[in-house]
């Protein structure tokens, strides 16, 4: 199995073990992490389309020569999160278990981006 199909595999299966108890968690969330969730369409949207991202994960680890193209938007799609992760704990305005999870989207950005350089193009 090439390293892009491991990759992408893992990362999927990750994702969706981590997102998808977030869809019975808005409550507790609220208590846990206060303010109270006011705007329950933005983070059931960000959850959502977090599960739609470990799906298409998943896709892409079926066949990594044809899906190279959107292999970029999964490694900038890590990066946007783990890099705003570090500069909300720097500000004091995220707790460090998130950022944990920020770090961790930073190293599957990295594994994506090895990926995607180990993968060749799809012919013309």
């Amino acid at each position: 199995m090439s390293f892009a199909r491991q990759v992408y595999r893992i990362a999927g299966i990750y994702g969706l073990l981590c997102l998808a108890p977030f869809l019975f968690l808005e409550e507790k969330i609220g208590r846990d992490y206060p303010p109270t969730i006011t705007h329950p369409e933005h983070y059931y949207g960000f959850v959502g389309v977090g599960l739609a991202w470990q799906v298409a994960f998943l896709i892409l680890a079926t066949d990594p020569v044809r899906y190279r193209p959107l292999m970029t938007a999964t490694f900038v799609e890590k990066g946007i999160f783990g890099v705003a992760t570090i500069v909300l704990f720097a500000q004091h305005r995220i707790p460090g278990l998130v950022l944990g999870f920020g770090i961790t989207d930073l190293v599957l950005g990295a594994l994506f981006l090895a990926a995607y350089l180990r993968t060749p193009a799809m012919p013309r």
